[in-house]
């Protein structure tokens, strides 16, 4: 099993919590199709621009978007490593409980078999 830092577990936790957002998961998945801006990041979503600011930056916090200057714009782009942590962190936990449940079958087995060999006198 991986050993997370206390750094990498506060960061996965900005992740995670930025995540728990409808209006900041659907920006992401815009910023799949490639950068953009506020306003078109905005567009969409039935909130005020100061609103989803304040949603970037929580983005921006977790790393999971950039924001470069080009003149008086400041496009937004996905970054992918944060993700990727998320995903690897999620898919260590899948195979823990994988094998947790695939032991309870095994134990379940087990204790059926026994219950058979009770029944037919064994």
């Amino acid at each position: 099993m991986v050993n997370y830092s206390v750094q990498q577990d506060s960061h996965l936790d900005a992740v995670f919590t930025a995540l728990a957002h409808p209006a900041r998961r659907a920006m992401l998945a815009r910023l799949c199709k490639g950068e953009a801006t506020v306003g078109e990041l905005a567009e969409p979503l039935e909130m005020s621009l100061p609103a989803v600011t304040k949603h970037l930056k929580m983005l921006e916090k977790a790393e999971l978007i950039s924001r470069s200057r080009n003149a008086q714009w400041r496009p937004c782009r996905l970054e992918e490593a944060p993700l990727n942590t998320a995903s690897e962190w999620i898919e260590e936990q899948r195979k823990v409980w994988e094998a947790r449940l695939d032991r309870l079958e095994n134990y379940l087995h087990t204790l059926e078999s026994k219950a058979k060999g009770k029944r037919n006198g064994k």
